[in-house]
């Protein structure tokens, strides 16, 4: 029962204020357009074991919010010039504070066969679903497990994007200044295991924002008969922290730093074998320790996907991945491993299945994702149903589901944090 009420809470999303409205406006004489969208959104998400993170007494919500987008969009067609400004207010019921979320802001200008983009954008490399090999910009991992809507999985990076089109090959290129790393989950919000949570000092080291920590970014594509082909190669930082204790036994302060790092890869995806198959993969190196000798900094690894997706019947699809990770320089790992520190395995693997069905003319959809790590032994489920009342009005309801031994790497560890979430939105 108390599961039921909390379920119809989720679902009660109340909206006071007039509706908001879009606008064009166009100049004849200037050719200058503006166009205004956006959306309110209601965002819960309630942990159903009934534990609570320390700090938190009272709240069973990973997440309770309420947000206001506005996408404003502007452009000049003398000039070949545009502008987008994207982002959210939002009110967090669950520490009580205002804030606002700044999505994307730049500044578009064609020439010729270049195109430039300066400003914050949101970037997205790579044919993985939600599997990330060659896609090395920030995600936010506590939006993800937390059930907020998929688009906030990725982070908006600073950078000056160059694109330059031709009938050989497509280049992109991105020069990113500032350091922006993976959001992810942490004890004050999630009841995750944390093996330095007992440790009372933790000292943050981000990569300054300086000329030799400049992140680069390059990726060539174009399409070779039925595939899409990319090649890419990244020179900055891991967006995921590494850790360095004082003392592996007895830590009494945790260093928290992200090591450098470069990533060259490839990928292609296609029609073939009656469907759409794709394959990535990347080489990790860990500049900063290339020969494996240090535990404490992320090894160099090879990493692959392998998909498959097709259409069964009539608005049923199936797609299915495999995921394989090769740590380079093992031996040397195992060597220099600390006595009690976590052994990684020299291989590790995850697999995924995406079913969604959509029913009632295209307004009901049905989903289920699952990850699945045979080297791990953990899991996350994620089924969702979302209905489309208008092309305005929809609703979501979905579960985060997660197993597997506490210490696992990825999904275990949040075997506490199975949450069901509920979302409302309102487009305009």
């Amino acid at each position: 029962m108390k599961v039921i009420k909390k379920i119809s809470s989720l679902l009660i999303v109340g909206i006071f204020i007039q509706p908001p409205y879009s606008v064009m406006a166009q100049d004849g004489n200037a050719g200058k357009n503006i166009e205004i969208h956006g959306f309110l959104l209601g965002a819960n998400s309630v942990r159903t074991t009934g534990e609570k993170p320390t700090g938190q007494e009272g709240h069973d919500f990973l997440l309770a919010e309420e947000r206001v987008r506005l996408d404003m969009f502007g452009w000049m067609e003398s000039i070949e010039a545009s502008a987008r400004v994207k982002g959210d207010f939002l009110h967090d019921n669950v520490s009580r504070e205002f804030d606002a979320d700044l999505r994307e802001a730049y500044l578009d200008y064609r020439t010729g066969d270049f195109d430039f983009r300066l400003g914050r954008q949101i970037v997205t490399w790579g044919i993985g679903d939600l599997i990330f090999i060659n896609d090395v910009f920030p995600k936010d991992y506590v939006s993800f497990f937390s059930g907020r809507p998929l688009e906030y999985l990725k982070i908006g990076s600073d950078a000056l994007r160059t694109r330059y089109s031709s009938e050989l090959a497509n280049v992109e290129f991105l020069v990113i200044p500032f350091f922006e790393p993976n959001n992810l989950p942490t004890s004050e919000r999630f009841l995750f295991l944390d093996p330095f949570s007992d440790v009372s000092t933790r000292n943050e080291q981000e990569p300054e924002t300086a000329f030799e920590n400049t992140q680069l970014a390059l990726r060539l594509y174009r399409r070779i008969k039925d595939f899409d082909v990319s090649a890419y190669a990244y020179r900055g930082f891991w967006l995921s922290p590494n850790m360095k204790p004082d003392d592996v036994a007895s830590p009494s302060q945790v260093i928290v730093f992200y090591p450098e790092l470069s990533v060259y890869g490839l990928s292609a995806q296609g029609g073939a074998l009656n469907g759409i198959v794709s394959f990535e993969t990347g080489y990790y190196q860990s500049r900063q320790d290339q020969g494996g000798k240090d535990p404490f900094i992320s090894n160099s690894q090879i990493r692959i996907l392998i998909g498959y997706q097709r259409q069964v019947w009539e608005d049923f699809t199936v797609s299915v991945q495999y995921y394989g990770e090769y740590m380079t320089q093992y031996d040397e790992y195992i060597e220099s491993l600390p006595e009690g520190a976590p052994l990684l395995d020299e291989y590790r693997d995850l697999v995924t299945v995406r079913l969604t069905q959509l029913l009632m003319r295209q307004t009901l959809e049905l989903s289920f994702f699952a990850f699945y790590s045979r080297s791990d032994e953990d899991y996350m489920i994620i089924p969702k149903v979302k209905y489309n009342f208008t092309d305005e009005l929809s609703a979501l309801l979905g579960a985060n589901i997660f197993g597997g031994p506490k210490d696992a790497p990825n999904f275990g560890r949040f075997d506490k944090d199975d949450n069901i979430f509920a979302l409302i939105k309102y487009a305009f």
